[in-house]
């Protein structure tokens, strides 16, 4: 992986946080009730093994859908547009939400392996495809299509990618296990124990989802590229 000179860790996180607190009015409300309904069934199902399958199939299906809105928010106002209701942006991602989920669930699947069996492998997938959401969300790309061009995107900025990328991942990780264990130790009953769940969740969720929009507008424009109209969606294009 080759190092981009101007793509920088600290610039990318400081944008993803500017943004949380720019649009904290929809990032939040729209994923603590995403969540919310996560952490429900996690709650019903105990030890059941059925109910916490399904748990984890609705938690993937949330996730993956709450990125999407996020890139789309982001895409939405970036150009000092409107902030788009959250039926906006369900609306929005509705259309490339089956194949957000299959590149999701591909894409977890191969850094999985890469960095349980080898992890610098893991580490390579991660990074070149750092910005799949936005490819398809935006720029309304096929399942190829999109991990071409988000391998085509980080090529050349390797390890600022990854560093992002992975910072991000740490600061959502860190801040769902201290606020999960808060919740934990305050909470006195399971009621209070699931809306601190989702709670914990709500606060991460949008770093990782932010910083996939980041590092692609940032990414466009190293490479001298434009994004797509916001106004006018690009219509989904099977051969791109």
């Amino acid at each position: 992986m080759n190092v981009g000179p101007r793509l920088s860790v600290g610039e990318t996180l400081n944008e993803v946080f500017a943004l949380y607190q720019e649009h904290f009015g929809v990032l939040i409300p729209t994923a603590f009730w995403l969540f919310l309904v996560v952490s429900i069934l996690v709650g019903i199902a105990g030890s059941t093994f059925g109910l916490l399958v399904v748990a984890a199939v609705l938690a993937l299906a949330v996730g993956i859908l709450y990125q999407g809105m996020v890139v789309s928010l982001v895409h939405r106002t970036r150009d000092g547009g409107d902030e788009p209701s959250v039926g906006e942006l369900i609306g929005s991602v509705g259309p490339v939400l089956t194949t957000l989920v299959v590149a999701s669930v591909l894409a977890a699947i191969g850094e999985f392996f890469g960095l349980v069996f080898f992890i610098v492998p893991g580490c390579i997938l991660m990074t070149i495809w750092a910005v799949v959401a936005p490819a398809i969300v935006i720029e309304r790309r096929d399942l190829s299509a999109a991990f071409s061009r988000s391998q085509q995107l980080t090529a050349g900025y390797g390890w600022p990618v990854f560093g992002a990328v992975i910072s991000a991942n740490l600061i959502a990780g860190v801040a769902t296990l201290v606020l999960g264990n808060i919740g934990e130790e305050i909470a006195g009953g399971p009621l209070l124990r699931i809306v601190f769940g989702a709670l914990a969740t709500t606060f991460a969720a949008p770093i990782t989802a932010l910083v996939a929009a980041v590092l692609y507008y940032r990414l466009l424009a190293l490479k001298g590229e434009r994004a797509a109209d916001p106004a006018m969606p690009p219509p989904l294009d099977p051969t791109a």
